[in-house]
Order: C-alpha cells, then sequence, then structure tokens
C-alpha cells in the first residue's frame, strides 16, 4: 500500500456499499479476499480505501463512489486526523476561489513540486482574508491585542497537545487572542496533496464555500457528542428577529446591519446566518474549532471584487477570536449593533467567585447555578444603545426562583422584549422546547417598554399538516417520538416571525403581557403559565366537524375490512433474495442520505414511511441542510419504487405512488426499485413485510436492530401470480392508511371532548 494511503473503518465501508456494520464484519469472515485491515487497532481496524472500493466493485456491490464521498472519506483517514485536513482544505479552498489562476499553475505540478509550493500561495489568500502572519500564523483582519502569549493547541477531536506550536493546527492564550490559522508547511502539506486536489474538484462542481460546508458538516455529525450544533433553520429564523420590528421607526429598520458578534460561536453556524456587508465578530472557547469557524466564515463571504485600478482585492475576512468569553472577553470596547448567541446551558464553572464584582453586571450577580443570566448581562454589555440580540436559553432561566431578581430588572428597565417557546426538537438538547429571548439594551432618556412578548409555538411541532388536520390549522399536540426530521420548520418560523413583529395577542399563540403582572414573587416568565393552551380539535366549535369526519372515515374503513381468512397449510415455495434480484438486474437499490432541507425537493422520511405521512416540507428558500453541509446527491423517488425503514426491529414498506414521486430518499431508508416486468412492486413490499422475513435479515446491537434489505427474501413466481399477491397486499394498504386517519381523528375528537368538559366549553348533558 503507498505511504499516507486514505483509511477506512468498517463504519466507512458499511456508508460506501448502503448496507450495516455488520454486514461487513460478515464479508470478513466469508471472503478469504476481503482487503486485510492496515491500521487502526484490533476492536476497530482500518483498510485502505482503495482496495475496499476495488473489493466492492469486483464483488458488485459498489457501482461507483461519489466524488464527495471519495474526498470525505481522504478527509476522515487523514494520517495527521480529520481536524488538521480540514485546515488544510480550508486554505486549499481560499486559494481556488480567491487565486484559481494560481492554483491551477500549481495543480499542473507533480505531489512534491505542488506540496513544496503551496505555503507561499497560502500565505497570500489567509493575509488577505485573515490579516498579516506573524511567524508564520495567520490571526484575522482586527489588530492583534497586546500582551498576548501562545500555548498549546487542541486537535478537534479532543486531543490535547504539548505547550508550544501545533504544526498545521492552531494556537492558544490564556488570554483571549485572534483565532489563528497557521500556514502548513511544505511537509504537513505532502500528506495531503491528493486531498485538495480532489477537494479542488469538487469545489468546482459545488463551489469552494459549499465543498467546505459539506466536510465540516460530515466531520461534526462524525462527532455529535464533541459539539453543540444550532440548526441553520434555527440560525436563520434569529438573525430574521434581530432586525427591529414593524412599528420601529422606518430610517432605522433601513439602516443595514453594521457589526454582528457572536460570543459563543462553536461552529459558526449564527454568524454564517447573517446576510449583506457586515462586519463579523466571534469568539469561541475551543482553539481549533475557532480555526475552523474563521475558515468557514471566510469561504462564506464574498470573493475578491475588482477594484478601481483593476486589481482584485478580497473582503475583509471576519475577526475570530480564542478565549473563555466570560472570563477573558476578547471585545471589552466593541459596540454591536447585533448580539446573536447560543450560549452553554447548565454551567457551573462560568465564574461566579472571580467575576463576583464585574461591571458587567447591571442587573444583579447570576446565581452559581444561573450561567445563562450570566451569558445574557455579557451580551446587553456588548451591545449599542438600541441595539437588539436573541440568545437561545434553556426554559428553565425563564422560571428558577434563583434567577428572579436579575429578570425583574431585566423587564423594570425594558431590556427583555420577548420570550418565546420553541417546540422540542428545535435544537440540542432535542428533547426539551427551549426558548428565545429578545432583548434590546436601554437607550438613556428613553422611557422603559411597560410590556413583554410572551408566544408558544409547542404545538407546532411535528409534520406539516396532513389530511387529518383542521382546516387551516395545524394538528395540534406532538408528534409521537417527535424529532429533528419531524419538525414543521416553515410553520414555526411564521408563526415565530407574526408574533415578534406584529407584537398581537393571538388565542393560544404570542400575547403581550404588562411588565406590572409579571412582577410577583416568582417573576416567572414561561409562555406556558401565562397563554391558554387551544383546544383540540379547534375547540368547542370545531368539534362537530371532527366528529363528522370520523364518522365518514369509519364508515369507509368498514368496507376495506379484509374478507374472512381462509386457513392453508404453510407453503413450501422456491426462494429468491433482494440481493440475487439486484445481481440480476430485476431491481436496483439505493441507500437514503437526504434531510428535511438538504435538497430542493420534500424528503420523504424514516418518520414518513412509519406513519404513512407525506414527505416532510421545505423549510423556507435559502436554507441548508442542517449542520451547514451540502447533501450527497439525493436519491429522487419514482413511482412502483418499494422504501423500507433500516433501523428499529419493525416491519413497514411503503409503495411510491404519484403523489409521493419526486420526493428525497431520506436516511435510514432502503429503495428498491423493481423492474415492473419482472417484480409486481405490490408483491414486492407485501412480502418485504412478513415478521419471520424481517427477523431473518436483521442483525441486532445492543440498543437497536438494523436490516440487511440484500437478505430479504421473496418466493419464485410467474408476474400473474404476483399480481394476484399485489393486489390483495393493495387492499391491505388502503384499509390500513383508512385505520391510521380514524386513530388521529378519534384522538383528536377525544381530547377535544376532554378540554371542552374541563374548561367549561362544552356541556355534560
Amino acid at each position: 500500500m503507498p505511504e499516507n494511503a486514505t483509511e477506512v473503518t468498517a463504519a466507512g465501508i458499511a456508508r460506501l456499499a448502503g448496507v450495516g456494520r455488520a454486514a461487513v464484519s460478515n464479508w470478513r469472515r466469508r471472503y478469504a479476499d476481503f482487503p486485510q485491515p492496515v491500521g487502526g487497532t484490533g476492536t476497530s481496524p482500518s483498510f485502505a480505501l482503495a482496495e475496499v472500493e476495488q473489493w466492492l466493485r469486483d464483488q458488485g456491490k459498489l457501482a461507483e463512489v461519489p466524488l464527495r464521498e471519495r474526498v470525505w472519506q481522504a478527509v476522515a483517514g487523514h494520517p495527521a486526523g480529520a481536524g488538521r485536513a480540514l485546515i488544510h482544505v480550508g486554505c486549499a479552498l481560499l486559494l481556488v476561489r480567491d487565486r484559481p489562476t494560481a492554483w491551477l499553475e500549481l495543480a499542473a505540478a507533480p505531489d512534491e513540486r505542488m506540496a513544496a509550493l503551496l505555503p507561499q500561495a497560502m500565505e497570500h489568500v489567509l493575509t488577505a482574508r485573515l490579516g498579516p502572519a506573524a511567524d508564520g500564523v495567520h490571526g484575522t483582519s482586527a489588530p492583534e491585542p497586546a500582551g498576548v502569549h501562545t500555548a498549546g493547541a487542541q486537535e478537534p477531536g479532543g486531543d490535547h497537545t504539548a505547550g508550544g506550536k501545533e504544526p498545521g493546527g492552531v494556537h492558544t492564550a490564556s488570554a483571549p487572542e485572534s483565532a489563528r490559522v497557521h500556514t502548513p508547511t511544505a511537509q504537513d502539506l505532502l500528506p495531503s496533496v491528493p486531498l485538495l486536489r480532489a477537494a479542488a474538484e469538487l469545489a468546482a462542481g459545488i463551489g469552494a464555500g459549499q465543498a467546505f460546508e459539506f466536510l465540516l458538516g460530515r466531520q461534526l455529525d462524525a462527532n455529535p457528542r464533541q459539539y453543540t450544533l444550532t440548526p441553520p433553520q434555527l440560525a436563520e429564523l434569529m438573525v430574521d428577529l434581530a432586525e427591529p420590528p414593524k412599528d420601529a421607526d422606518r430610517a432605522a429598520r433601513e439602516q443595514p446591519v453594521r457589526s454582528v458578534l457572536d460570543p459563543a460561536a462553536g461552529t459558526g453556524a449564527l454568524l454564517r446566518a447573517v446576510g449583506g456587508p457586515v462586519a463579523l465578530y466571534a469568539q469561541e472557547a475551543d482553539p481549533a474549532l475557532a480555526a475552523l469557524t474563521a475558515l468557514r466564515l471566510a469561504l462564506a463571504a464574498e470573493g475578491p471584487r475588482r477594484a478601481a485600478d483593476g486589481t482584485h482585492r478580497a473582503a475583509p475576512g471576519p475577526t475570530v477570536r480564542t478565549g473563555d468569553t466570560l472570563r477573558a472577553d476578547a471585545f471589552p470596547e466593541l459596540a454591536a449593533d447585533t448580539v446573536l448567541c447560543h450560549p452553554p446551558f447548565n454551567e457551573r464553572n462560568w465564574g461566579h467567585d472571580e467575576l463576583a464584582y464585574d461591571p458587567r453586571w447591571e442587573y444583579g450577580l447570576p446565581a452559581r447555578t444561573e450561567s445563562e443570566l450570566a451569558w445574557v448581562q455579557h451580551v446587553l454589555a456588548r451591545l449599542r444603545d438600541g441595539g437588539t440580540a436573541v440568545l437561545l436559553m434553556p426554559p428553565a432561566a425563564a422560571s428558577r426562583r434563583s434567577g428572579r431578581r436579575i429578570r425583574a430588572g431585566l423587564l423594570r428597565r425594558g431590556a427583555l422584549r420577548a420570550v418565546i417557546a420553541l417546540p422540542a426538537g428545535a435544537a440540542p438538547p432535542y428533547g426539551i422546547p427551549l426558548h428565545l429571548w429578545i432583548l434590546c439594551k436601554p437607550e438613556p432618556g428613553v422611557r422603559p417598554a411597560a410590556d413583554l412578548l410572551l408566544a408558544d409555538t409547542s404545538d407546532l411541532s411535528g409534520p406539516a399538516p396532513d389530511a387529518s388536520a383542521t382546516p387551516g390549522r395545524p394538528p395540534g399536540g406532538k408528534t409521537p417520538g417527535g424529532g429533528r426530521e419531524r419538525f414543521d420548520w416553515p410553520a414555526v418560523r411564521s408563526a415565530v416571525l407574526d408574533a415578534w413583529r406584529d407584537r398581537a395577542d393571538v388565542e393560544g399563540v404570542s400575547r403581550v403581557v404588562p411588565v406590572i403582572e409579571l412582577l410577583d414573587d416568582d417573576v416567572d416568565l414561561a409562555p406556558a403559565r401565562h397563554l391558554p393552551r387551544p383546544a383540540s380539535g379547534g375547540g368547542a366549535s370545531g368539534l362537530g366537524e371532527v366528529r363528522e369526519r370520523l364518522t365518514e372515515t369509519l364508515r369507509l374503513t368498514t368496507g376495506l375490512v379484509p374478507p374472512a381468512a381462509t386457513p392453508a397449510a404453510p407453503a413450501h415455495r422456491p426462494l429468491t433474495t433482494v440481493g440475487e434480484l439486484a445481481r440480476a438486474g430485476a431491481l436496483f437499490l439505493h441507500s437514503g442520505t437526504a434531510v428535511p432541507g438538504s435538497t430542493a425537493a420534500p424528503v420523504l422520511t424514516e418518520h414518513d414511511v412509519l406513519t404513512g405521512a407525506a414527505p416532510t416540507a421545505l423549510p423556507p428558500a435559502g436554507q441548508e441542510a442542517p449542520g451547514g453541509a451540502a447533501a450527497d446527491d439525493p436519491v429522487l423517488l419514482e413511482p412502483g419504487d418499494v422504501v423500507v425503514p433500516v433501523l428499529g426491529g419493525g416491519t413497514a414498506a411503503r409503495v411510491v405512488d404519484a403523489a409521493t414521486a419526486g420526493a428525497a430518499l431520506g436516511r435510514n431508508l432502503q429503495l428498491l426499485r423493481p423492474d415492473p416486468a419482472a417484480v409486481d412492486p405490490w408483491f414486492l413490499a407485501g412480502f418485504l413485510r412478513g415478521t419471520a422475513n424481517h427477523r431473518q435479515a436483521s442483525s441486532y446491537a445492543s440498543t437497536a436492530a438494523r436490516l440487511d434489505a440484500r437478505r430479504l427474501q421473496l418466493p419464485r413466481m410467474p408476474l400473474a401470480e404476483q399480481q394476484r399477491y399485489g393486489e390483495r397486499f393493495r387492499e391491505l394498504a388502503a384499509f390500513e392508511d383508512a385505520l391510521r386517519t380514524a386513530g388521529r381523528l378519534g384522538g383528536r375528537l377525544v381530547q377535544g371532548m376532554y378540554d371542552g368538559l374541563t374548561d367549561g366549553t362544552v356541556t355534560p348533558g
């Protein structure tokens, strides 16, 4: 194997082939010619990517690896680590975008020559975007604070290094300092040259910024416990909320935002959502993550523009600093127009003792358990007079007794303008309904606002409205098992922006509450405490319509009840497998990769298949994939396709109809596209749902079961006989859909009656 060749783990092989990890383990046992490990450990071996790809092709298990997948595997298997590889790629992509001619000249050279020439070229673009270098290290366009000393760096992935400079990485400091991107040396870059060539090829197709977004998104997805992410839909919503409300002065509304700060930048999702010509400021405690964020924001900015003298000049880059924001504020003199912040939650070691006399605590010293209220006051201290801030907050911050004095101060001074409850699933931690706090720094001489907007959008969780919803209203309550892929962002976005901009009382959604009503012993600002919940089923007036629809659905369901089953002896039929049919060309297999918002089409999710719902609705135009990553090229559904979930252990299969065709195939789904001249789709879907069939085709881990679709079995039958079975399976599917609809309507009617009887809008007699 060539030195520094890209390696891949068993999980990466499973992703390439669209199977589970158990299948890869079986291949290693069953096939003597399976590639041998070249690295890793005994429990987690790694393999040469080129050898694995060739073996998969020889076995007919891989047609062609998409370019973006090959680039990601090269990043993940980089000998210096994925974090270092991403820094190299980010520097190269800046060069590709800002100096394309120089890149083409470099790319024409052999690998060793290219590695020797790249540092000087990267130095040029890093200086233009992130400021001049000191000893080969680039900061930002802002002046370097005095008295900064560098120390050890941390590689993304949590590994600390000893003191000093980490080649190809970043520097840390005990005091706040610019996020520093070290210009890689020729020796550092030599193993990365094939990766950089492939990344440039990917950028030629989707753009340098999107190429980096995709790779960074994959890195974040591969390490979900290491990062706290802000979904892009939520980031854009927070940016929109930072705009002045409709009743603000017209000149103020039309004035462009000049400066935006994120004091807990993380991966830079909030600042990346900001549009227009703005000065971006960010601070992040993790130096390696801060460097990646600086590259991300630089690549998201506009490319070089032609100046009056005919030269191309790059726009100033973001100002990204490293350090603990509360203990070592990097921007003590900044008065930003807007602050966006997703602070860390429930931190006990935030500096309570050493910051007891900090001048930022205008509204009171936060308790040790109230780190979030420390962030609130830090944000207000970094706003200009009249500036707006939007923070993502845990719900407990609105009601904990230990914070009531600070909340009261925020209300009396008019600094807190709105508290908006989001549905569970809007952002991590996904199990609780987080809040958005909108703040405005009080202006001297201006009378404080006398009211607070409270809004609750928690009833808007779940997929887009379906046939069982009352016309004109989204379905009430949470979707069972609600989560990120079952989140109706368009409805939530519309409700939140309407509530903020209109500041009007809307039954069950928003209420403008006088401050005097909130200044009691608890100062509880949780919206649910001050808003009556809307009755299920649209209130007493809507229960009649729900009852009529339920009655009609039950009548139709009765007509779809299958006839009595005719007992027969167990049939012994010759069997084949899905894998054998795929090798014979009778059907094709595809794995889903799309998530809602990652593609221009609606996405059929695992939840949609299990519940019979329509594909998940699109987010608002202009939003991108979660984590900021561009999606893999999606698999689009066609009529007659059969879709099965690969996780969970249940039996489910869905035949794609004309209404679902055109949607993208979501994650954790397997698509079987049969040749209609050889396999009837309803026959295929019906036999795939057999309990015994699923059991023999599933592998089990400690917490979940995974289906290997290739092992599912089908009886060998002529097409005419298949169609006879298929017609019966189609009738069963229609009966199942009718039962689902009746169950949804029945649940709404029952809950609506409970609500009406208990609140007095329905009488018992």
